[in-house]
């Protein structure tokens, strides 16, 4: 695995950090195989309960895609078939890991980097955060997989914005359509990732992927099966229900174990 991503887990926290702090972080290929092959290992582990991903450095989150990899990785059309391919590989494996994900911004949110964090259930940030993608002032286009992301978070009219007009948002803008859920001081941004990533980390986890996967599914327009209906009841089988309901009843706090 490469040292420009890292991995770090605690307390069944997992920290994927971009580590390329000397460019933005800004994404090469190898990054974005890396994003890819480290969240797929992270979504069959299931002692986690939360994966925050994050940049290092107080500059940026990432920038976006390198762009001195142009000429060479995205040259022409096949080249750039292969590189989209490592891209929307990493934005699928963010997508489908099954344990909540947080993205922590500080700084520089944009392009590639903007698109990571759309994947992520949740995205928090510093108030200097910056965000946008303008890819249209270098002639580069977003493909479907990363549009849909875009219009699942913020809605059409909004993800039009931001790629018709190529301007970049300041963090109060970003919160109020929709991009983040939380702005919080530059200082305070991975105190508050972490008290996040442990309230999360606190509830049940089998709820919470139950969750995750429920709301998924709910953006497909097709009916329910009855199978699937019948998953929301499934809770009421589990230990950490019995474990959860007894703890309330006690009033102490539940010990969940993921059964």
């Amino acid at each position: 695995m490469t040292d420009t991503v890292l991995c770090e887990v605690e307390n069944a926290v997992a920290r994927v950090i971009l580590n390329r702090p000397d460019k933005l972080n800004a994404l090469n290929a190898d990054m974005w195989r890396a994003v890819g092959e480290i969240f797929g290992d992270l979504s069959g582990d299931a002692s986690l309960r939360c994966v925050v991903l994050t940049g290092q450095g107080e500059r940026a989150f990432s920038p976006g895609a390198d762009i001195k990899e142009f000429e060479t990785a995205r040259a022409d059309i096949e080249k750039a078939r292969a590189y989209g391919e490592l891209m929307h590989g990493a934005m699928g494996e963010i997508g489908a890991c099954p344990h909540p994900t947080l993205a922590a911004i500080r700084g520089l949110c944009v392009g590639g980097g903007l698109e990571l964090a759309a994947m992520c259930d949740l995205r928090l940030c510093g108030e200097s955060s910056r965000f946008g993608v303008p890819i249209n002032r270098i002639g580069v286009v977003m493909a479907y997989p990363e549009i849909a992301a875009l219009i699942d978070l913020i809605g059409r009219a909004r993800a039009m914005e931001i790629l018709l007009e190529g301007r970049i948002y300041d963090a109060a803008e970003a919160a109020a359509m929709g991009l983040v859920n939380r702005v919080v001081p530059d200082a305070e941004v991975e105190a508050e990732a972490a008290s996040t990533a442990r309230r999360i980390a606190e509830g049940a986890p089998l709820v919470n992927r139950w969750h995750k996967k429920f709301a998924d599914r709910l953006r497909n327009p097709a009916p329910l099966t009855p199978e699937e209906l019948d998953e929301g009841f499934a809770a009421f089988g589990t230990a950490d229900f019995r474990e959860g309901y007894r703890a309330f009843v006690e009033k102490r706090k539940p010990v969940f174990e993921g059964r």
